[in-house]
């Protein structure tokens, strides 16, 4: 027996040295192996895919965001994420965020190739919307099918064009003029309950769809037209969709969460309702006796929670479109769940504090919901958002006692006074006493205030999203105000950043409805914020 076992030792560690050397001699020549992947994606869910080495290893994938190259000398790439695999797949984010990837194999004594070459993911440099249900032979659409599709960055809304046969051109930016059915382009979401009833005759027809800016110009192209099989006996679907369809994988929501769903055709009324446990009956049409929170709202696909949520656990929320009478059309949609992680044991390192812009959101239709309008996503290091959308610097005052303090953040980002500034009646000073007591609250709870200075409005694109006037006095108050934070002892300046080429106003090209960042913007704030790391203090 002790034989046995001193032969078998012998032979393993011959195994782990003959191991070794075809690892680190790189006889199979691995090193030069530049592994190229590509998305694939099937109801939904996108996968990155590449192939197998030749050699029994398991993969690192390195996830990273490309920066804007607004600050001199940043990297160009930003890394926020490592994953392993044994597997040659791994699932990533189909949210239009310029994610890139790279990946390496590992054997038994570390990497055996270099990282690859960095992949992009196709969704924001996409030219077109890309369709995420497909209606085929063998899986035909019902009258009322759901039209789905990932969303373009800085879309304010999206045309869809039916037709009975291909389009005279594939892509372009106008409808078809031969074999047009119809189009519609009041569609503030990536997706849409068609109404096919007037085209039960044809087997089959074809839609494609495009994104649209403020002034329904085009962005980008129509798609490529999908064929639609269409099946007259099939039940309607009957409840609305969970948007979550461009959710950011494992990145923490706003604290304050927002619930966004594609409608059903003709229902203009809904409810959401939030569980801390799944509900007690599948669908239906009642609310659940457990519920935790709900609210109505009419004429839009998303809800605004009123409330945080910042205590650890899973929640769930579904929605139902109700009529005239409070009945429920069809029943409750499915339900879609977010999980709150537990804080860190010691100190909370950072968290976002302000008005919409920090919450995020943008283009008009998104929501916070969609995490690539939100600041906090492009940042390399943890910060909790605890934006809320419509917040003055006063409201934003009010609730640190409740919000912040519980949170206790070594570090507290400040960005407020946006919409005071174009509120008529509100003053400069007014929004100086209320960030003044906001610093004084922080240091008397030992927390680090930095003030971001405040954006560029641009009036005219304001009054067009949001049909509200801009007091004419906002830049001289926000000259005020910055002037102000730039006297503290730790601020991010901001503000000249943002301006367009005559130094008047936001710049179009940042900000869509004139108020809100979009992609890139938030992009800018998250890098001007992280070329100041030294305001911050670290944690013991």
């Amino acid at each position: 027996m002790k034989h046995y076992f001193f032969f078998t030792g012998i032979i393993f560690l011959a195994v782990l040295g003959c191991i070794f050397l075809i690892e680190k001699m790189d006889i199979l020549h691995l090193k030069q192996t530049d592994i190229t992947a590509e998305v694939l994606e099937a109801d939904g869910t996108s996968t990155l895919v590449w192939k197998r080495l030749p050699y029994p290893c398991y993969y690192r994938i390195d996830t990273y965001i490309k920066t804007t190259g607004t600050i001199a000398e940043e990297a160009i790439y930003e890394h926020i994420k490592t994953e392993f695999s044994t597997t040659t797949s791994c699932k990533v984010s189909s949210a239009p965020i310029p994610f890139y990837y790279r990946i390496t194999a590992y054997g038994m004594f570390g990497a055996v190739t270099s990282p690859s070459t960095p992949i992009a993911a196709p969704y924001f440099m996409a030219k077109s919307p890309i369709p995420i249900f497909h209606y085929t032979e063998d899986h035909p659409a019902s009258l009322r099918p759901f039209l789905l599709w990932h969303s373009i960055p800085n879309a304010v809304l999206y045309e869809v064009e039916l037709l009975s046969a291909p389009p005279a051109q594939e892509g372009g930016t106008t409808p078809s003029p031969t074999n047009h059915l119809t189009s519609t382009h009041s569609i503030f979401t990536n997706g849409w309950q068609a109404d096919l009833r007037a085209y039960q005759s044809y087997e089959k027809i074809y839609w494609r769809v495009r994104a649209l800016g403020l002034k329904h110009e085009a962005i980008g192209e129509f798609s490529p037209a999908e064929e639609l099989y269409l099946d007259k006996s099939a039940d309607f679907p009957n409840r609305p969709i969970p948007n979550t369809y461009d959710q950011v994988m494992d990145f923490r929501q706003p604290i304050y969460p927002v619930y966004q769903w594609i409608p059903l055709n003709g229902v203009t009324r809904y409810e959401v309702e939030l569980l801390t446990e799944l509900p007690s009956q599948e669908r239906g049409t009642s609310p659940d006796p457990n519920r935790a929170w709900a609210q109505t709202t009419t004429g839009t696909n998303a809800v605004y929670d009123e409330y945080a949520r910042p205590y650890a656990g899973t929640y769930y929320w579904r929605v139902r479109g109700l009529d005239a009478e409070n009945n429920t059309v069809g029943t409750w949609s499915d339900p879609a769940s977010f999980t709150v992680d537990p804080l860190d044991e010691n100190r909370v390192y950072a968290v976002a504090l302000g008005d919409s812009i920090t919450h995020g959101g943008g283009a008009i239709s998104c929501s916070p919901a969609f995490l690539e309008y939100s600041y906090t996503t492009y940042l390399p290091f943890e910060c909790l958002n605890l934006g809320r959308s419509g917040d003055t610097s006063h409201t934003t005052l009010e609730r640190f006692e409740k919000d912040v303090l519980p949170l206790h953040p070594a570090n507290l980002l400040i960005l407020t006074g946006s919409n005071s500034l174009r509120a008529y009646g509100v003053t400069a000073q007014d929004i100086i006493d209320d960030l003044d007591e906001l610093q004084k609250k922080c240091l008397n709870h030992g927390i680090r205030p930095i003030f971001l200075t405040l954006l560029p409005l641009n009036p005219e694109r304001i009054s067009l999203a949001f049909h509200s006037d801009t007091d004419l006095s906002w830049k001289w108050k926000m000259t005020v105000v910055n002037t102000w934070i730039r006297s503290q002892k730790f601020y991010v300046d901001m503000e000249p950043h943002f301006y367009d080429k005559e130094k008047r106003i936001m710049d179009p090209l940042l900000s869509t409805d004139g108020l809100h960042p979009d992609i890139n913007g938030k992009r800018m704030m998250a890098e001007i914020i992280n070329e100041r790391r030294e305001l911050f203090r670290e944690l013991p």
